[in-house]
């Protein structure tokens, strides 16, 4: 099908050239003497103008939306009262010869000129159409972009670009495993991949030196905005390095692709927080730091307060933490509180600033700590202070997150820059698993620690072991994460018994790995970038769902292909698995 042009390149130049257009019709105007198509294809639209007189009147006036159509015409510029602004080829139209529809169109589920408003499960089920849409092309466009200045900069960097295996062995990485039966192994399954994590330190002891993939990643997780059961990662490991060298090349490689892509310069170097940091100044190990409102510490000025609840969290070792806004109504102030209890608080204590003191909420149990209030928080009059109070990390966690419900009623990210991005450092290579009191890996059982630390391994205080671990986060997004990897077979095994693995269970599921380590392994680190969510905040996108082509809904399932789905007995059978009944669940 010869095609001279794409209908969206035409341009005042190519005034009186003859042309062949192919696309979709996205609608007709008609009049009693003229019509107007307005033909669309990937590159944009552009006016066909069909005159009473012309052969293909009859035609055009039959087009219906979304019918495919070859035109053929000659490309006229418009008068000067009738040219527009509103798309690119807005100076020229298209008198044609023939128009010939190739396929013609039944009136689709929704308009697919102006789908706002249009319930995303219906979008989803005719996902096809949907990509029609101007603004969801140019997120797959985008999301292409990207991913070819980060190949161009990588094989640039002498990164090797290696496929590692979609069924291999369940791994711990913090998900449940997605399973898959072995017919040639009755009773045994593969597990597709949270992550090539093994594989790419394997990679390393093979001696590739450096290797990147663009690698799909299956985890079976509970579902929301940022996550898809199966997403993409840019995966990287380099041998002989240290932090700071995943961290520079990191940084250059995302300036790269910022300034390429979208025009943008992002600082140089990073901000770096420490995890503690962070999560001291913004309840957060990923904060948003397009606004600032970091917490102010105000612990000292209750202990022995009057004010019983602060004074008891003190007591016990807690801390009290305020947040300063601006005014706020108390159906803000509410809604704020109904966030704080979500994540564990027991309620949200506030003040209103008033002349030199503070009235609603708390004011009557603050009256002593009210001057120091004022100069540490430097709240304005009629603003408001909101307080977290407790255990560190529980008073911390809850205030962030009205912190980051704050933003968003007030849209205080809108006054600061379009992008902001962070290291965040320091995290704690174990966590202590409140329902079970166990230890656990905060990041995956292969991360490094802190070599001033390791020596706490085993102790009362393994705890306070610092991981050589670190998160790249950008507008309150984690879009990348990594470490230093352990490379010593003594330091592993000392990983594996901290966190509760015998000797036979740590071989059982990574024996072939811990000898791997005993054959030369380069001391070496990486890093993943959650790759969707990236170009989602690069495309000022609200979901992931919207610069993925065929993505899931937020509850995994595909409405266009209806996956999940049974599959018949005999499929069943030949695997060796048998389906249970769902157990039944209490009214």
């Amino acid at each position: 099908m010869h095609r001279t042009h794409y209908v969206g390149d035409l341009r005042a130049e190519h005034a009186g050239q003859t042309v062949a257009l192919a696309g979709w019709v996205s609608r007709v105007r008609e009049f009693p003497d003229q019509s107007f198509v307005i033909l669309r294809d990937r590159e944009g639209v552009a006016q066909v103008t069909v005159e009473r007189d012309n052969p293909a009147f009859e035609t055009a006036r039959r087009l219906r939306a979304e019918s495919v159509v070859r035109v053929e015409g000659v490309v006229r510029l418009r008068g000067e009262g009738q040219r527009t602004s509103a798309y690119p080829t807005g100076d020229v139209e298209v008198i044609p010869t023939s128009v010939t529809v190739l396929s013609a169109a039944q009136t689709p589920p929704f308009p697919v000129e102006n789908a706002e408003g249009v319930n995303e499960d219906l979008r989803l089920k005719f996902r096809y159409l949907d990509l029609r849409r101007p603004e969801m092309l140019a997120n797959l466009r985008l999301r292409s972009r990207v991913q070819a200045a980060i190949t161009a900069f990588l094989d640039a960097q002498g990164f090797v670009n290696v496929e590692t295996p979609m069924l291999t062995r369940s791994t711990p990485e913090g998900a449940r495993d997605f399973l898959v039966p072995s017919r040639l192994n009755p009773g045994e399954f593969y597990a597709l991949p949270q992550s090539p994590q093994l594989f790419k330190q394997l990679l390393m002891i093979a001696g590739v030196d450096r290797y990147y993939q663009f690698a799909r990643c299956f985890r079976d997780e509970d579902l929301r905005a940022d996550r898809q059961p199966d997403f993409t990662q840019l995966d990287m490991e380099m041998s002989f390095v240290t932090q700071e060298d995943v961290l520079d090349l990191n940084e250059r490689l995302m300036r790269h692709v910022f300034r390429e892509v979208l025009g943008e310069d992002l600082p140089s170097p990073f901000p770096r927080l420490t995890y503690h940091d962070a999560m001291d100044r913004y309840g957060s190990d990923k904060p948003d730091l397009r606004f600032e409102h970091a917490f102010t510490d105000v612990t000292d000025l209750f202990a022995g307060s009057e004010f019983k609840a602060f004074a008891d969290a003190v007591d016990a070792g807690g801390v009290v933490k305020v947040l300063t806004a601006g005014e706020l109504t108390r159906k803000q102030i509410d809604e704020l509180e109904r966030v704080a209890k979500l994540k564990g608080a027991r309620g949200l204590a506030w003040l209103r600033r008033e002349g030199e003191g503070f009235t609603g909420g708390i004011s009557r149990f603050t009256g002593a700590q009210a001057r120091a209030l004022l100069e540490r928080t430097g709240v304005q009059e009629g603003g408001t202070l909101l307080f977290g109070a407790g255990a560190w990390r529980g008073a911390v966690e809850a205030l962030g997150a009205v912190r980051v419900a704050l933003r968003d009623l007030l849209n205080l990210a809108s006054d600061g820059p379009r992008f902001a991005v962070a290291w965040v450092t320091d995290f704690p290579q174990l966590d202590l698993d409140p329902d079970t009191n166990t230890w656990t890996y905060m990041h995956h059982p292969f991360t490094a620690p802190h070599p001033d630390d390791a020596h706490l391994f085993g102790t009362p205080r393994q705890g306070e072991i610092r991981a050589l671990a670190y998160d790249l986060v950008l507008n309150g997004f984690e879009v990348g994460g990594g470490s230093i990897r352990i490379f010593e077979p003594a330091t592993q095994t000392r990983m594996f018994e901290a966190i509760g693995f015998t000797e036979q269970q740590a071989r059982e599921k990574f024996g072939f790995f811990m000898d791997a380590l005993t054959y030369g392994t380069p001391p070496h680190g990486g890093i993943a970038w959650g790759f969707d969510r990236l170009v989602m905040v690069m495309a000022g996108a609200a979901s992931i769902r919207e610069v993925i082509a065929f993505p899931k809904n937020n509850r995994g399932a595909d409405l266009m292909a209806l996956a999940p789905s049974e599959v018949d007995e005999a499929q069943l059978r030949e695997v060796g698995v048998a389906v249970a009944a769902p157990e039944a669940t209490a009214d």
